[in-house]
């Protein structure tokens, strides 16, 4: 394949014309990180794409500003075989570029200073770091053995050397690092606790948080404290996970909010959203309410949205495109009631306190967020 071209324009879009990431985008052969992935068809269900068998879309796709899910459930599309059908939620990708060159910016990296990449993926962001500042300052980890062995053969294959780590990040990171960048959302609480230790003082980290779309920075200082700020960017990144796949989602749960009536029924202040989509919202239900899982439908103009909660409430909101929703909640939370709280102090300020404020992460992995005379906590110690 002649790919450079193709990555000169990608590398055109993505950065800046002075910024020290364009060449590693242009020089970088994504297409061999990327050989094969799925794609969601119109059923919901994924469709194998194998790049070899057809170049053209294997370059269209390789070199688009987009993510490419390579791993759905258990099944990697590297193993899949034609007509195999995963079920599940997505497990790995190869993120979008641009939000790569982001990660990295928010990082500062620097010439010999070690850099963890959490969350190998495909290796792009290993990629590139190892082009921009020497590939012997780079480690990159993932929980997933075939994901750092493949990426490290790929890698070889255009020259660079990393070290790649297989461990669960949210139990041990082996290892110090000056700078640490993450492609994956981390827990706040307990499993945010070993990426911090991994983190030398001075250091610097990039992530976002379980369940939102904020993209938190922070040095850490000498008392073990990571102070920064979340980011006026957003991200979407997938959940950190222990084993091969994710746990078990609220099936049941959603189940029971598509059919049951709720012990409360009631008219929504607000139209239906979809807030899994709606990244702020979705970020400060998380910190308001942490552990609620959102889901969507929409057929023709009836819109749909669903909430539910581990500890077993749940929140339906049904409506004709923008009209005020039919409303039905049950369980020991009133979780669409939480949303409206929120929503109204969106409409209330203009804004929610969340980009741009003041974090400060305690080495328990607790994170202390404040803006204003406004103040809220994630995870418990």
């Amino acid at each position: 394949m002649e790919w450079n071209e193709q990555a000169e324009r990608l590398a055109h879009q993505v950065t800046d014309p002075d910024s020290r990431w364009r060449a590693p985008v242009a020089r970088i052969p994504r297409h061999e990180l990327v050989p094969r992935w799925w794609e969601a068809d119109d059923s919901g269900g994924w469709v194998l794409r194998d790049g070899p068998s057809d170049p053209d879309g294997w370059a269209e796709a390789a070199y688009a500003d987009r993510s490419l899910i390579t791993r759905v459930g258990t099944l990697h599309a590297d193993l899949a075989k034609p007509g195999d059908q995963p079920s599940g939620m997505p497990t790995s990708s190869a993120t979008l570029p641009g939000l790569v060159v982001c990660m990295l910016r928010h990082a500062r990296l620097g010439e010999g200073l070690p850099l963890l990449d959490l969350g190998t993926g495909a290796g792009g962001l290993t990629a590139y770091a190892s082009h921009r500042i020497g590939d012997q300052c780079v480690t990159s980890l993932d929980v997933d053995s075939y994901l750092t062995s493949v990426a490290g053969e790929r890698l070889a294959s255009m020259g660079y050397h990393p070290m790649f780590l297989t461990a669960d990040a949210t139990e041990r990171v082996p290892g110090a690092y000056e700078r640490i960048v993450c492609t994956v959302a981390l827990p706040p609480g307990p499993g945010l606790r070993p990426v911090l230790a991994a983190l030398v003082p001075g250091g610097r980290i990039a992530t976002t948080l379980a369940r939102t779309s904020l993209i938190v920075t922070g040095w850490k200082h000498a008392n073990g404290e990571v102070v920064g700020r979340v980011e006026r960017d957003m991200a979407g990144f997938m959940l950190t996970r222990s084993g091969d796949d994710y746990p078990p989602g609220l099936a049941e749960l959603f189940a029971l909010a598509r059919e049951a009536e709720g012990e409360q029924k009631s008219t929504g202040r607000y139209p239906v959203v979809d807030v899994a989509n709606a990244w702020e919202l979705r970020s400060m239900l998380e910190v308001t309410t942490p552990g609620v899982e959102p889901g969507y439908e929409s057929h023709g103009r009836t819109r749909t949205a669903y909430l539910v909660h581990p500890d077993g409430s749940w929140a339906r909101a049904t409506a004709e495109w923008t009209d005020p929703p039919e409303v039905h909640q049950s369980g020991p939370q009133r979780l669409w009631e939480a949303l409206e709280r929120i929503r109204n102090r969106l409409n209330t300020e203009g804004a929610l306190p969340l980009l741009g404020a003041h974090i400060r992460i305690t080495p328990d992995g607790v994170c202390h967020l404040s803006r204003g005379r406004w103040r809220a906590s994630m995870g418990n110690p």
